[in-house]
């Protein structure tokens, strides 16, 4: 399938415009009272992320009949969880990176105790912002509420939380294909899965869809891990704004480090065909989603 990077990275540029302006709309100012804690929220959250998961969000809602603009307290939810996640990533008890995107870590900015609590803030204001998508006229609390479980679950200790359990016990010690592939599952699948069906549940997606919409975030977030695992082998690191290599030294198992280089590619391109075949009963609407799977195995950051 044809795939244009350059048109498709000004689509994704301008529905990131989007988002930002809607997280600037739902996060509490930056000189708000403390000011280091929001500063340190601003920071972590205005870092030059992609902004998929809230994308997902809009785009779950579209194919469902609905805007963007009825999802977009949740879809900033999705953003303030995914960036909290990172931030305590970043931390030296998990990851000790020194940078993100080619900036200085939200501890080495802030300190080890506000980045853990900036972590914490956004959690917690995460779930504050979804409880605003009441706010916004024709929806129903009761797919809301389905909505805010699904988020919750998917963040969770059966979810993302798990999956960062699973991969720091995985840490010098090797693990077989099928146990990395339930780490990553959990720690990265589920917020794109939760993404994709929070959107599409406020705006009233029947099972059926919802289902087709799960199997394509499964496989895309298996995509994209495999393609993030190549990249710490053999990406620029001027690009990805962080040194390559990280995996290697916290000798983590990875798609290459299990098949090498030109196998974990063919994973890659596999589980990108599995995503455009589930997208197939949404048709034409669902040509950004095709495009975003294909996206995983072109992008360099």
């Amino acid at each position: 399938m044809q795939f244009d990077m350059e048109r498709f990275s000004r689509e994704i540029i301008e529905r990131k415009d989007f988002v930002d302006d809607c997280l600037r709309q739902y996060l509490a100012a930056e000189n708000t009272f403390p000011t280091v804690i929001h500063e340190a929220m601003h920071y972590a959250v205005f870092n030059g992320g992609k902004r998929l998961r809230p994308i997902m969000v809009m785009e779950g809602a579209m194919l469902a009949g609905g805007s963007r603009e009825k999802v977009a307290p949740t879809a900033c939810a999705l953003e303030m969880i995914h960036c909290y996640s990172l931030v305590h990533d970043d931390l030296p008890a998990m990851d000790n990176d020194d940078f993100r995107r080619g900036k200085p870590t939200c501890h080495r900015v802030f300190g080890e105790a506000n980045a853990i609590l900036t972590g914490d803030a956004l959690l917690t204001a995460a779930f504050t912002t979804m409880v605003r998508n009441q706010e916004v006229p024709g929806v129903d609390p009761v797919y809301l509420l389905q909505a805010i479980n699904e988020v919750a679950r998917a963040a969770g200790s059966q979810g993302m939380i798990g999956g960062q359990v699973l991969d720091l016990e995985a840490e010098d010690k090797p693990i077989d294909y099928e146990e990395l592939k339930v780490l990553q599952r959990l720690k990265t699948g589920e917020l794109f899965r939760a993404s994709l069906r929070a959107g599409a549940l406020l705006c009233g997606m029947n099972e059926k869809g919802l289902a087709a919409l799960e199997a394509y975030a499964h496989h895309f977030g298996l995509a994209f891990q495999i393609t993030d695992d190549i990249l710490d082998v053999k990406g620029d690191e001027a690009l990805l704004g962080k040194p390559v290599g990280s995996d290697a030294r916290n000798q983590k198992t990875t798609y290459p480090s299990l098949f090498g280089l030109e196998q974990s590619r063919q994973l890659a391109e596999e589980s990108v065909q599995r995503c455009l075949i589930n997208l197939e009963p949404f048709g034409t609407r669902a040509a950004f989603l095709r495009n975003l799977a294909l996206f995983t195995l072109h992008r360099n950051s």
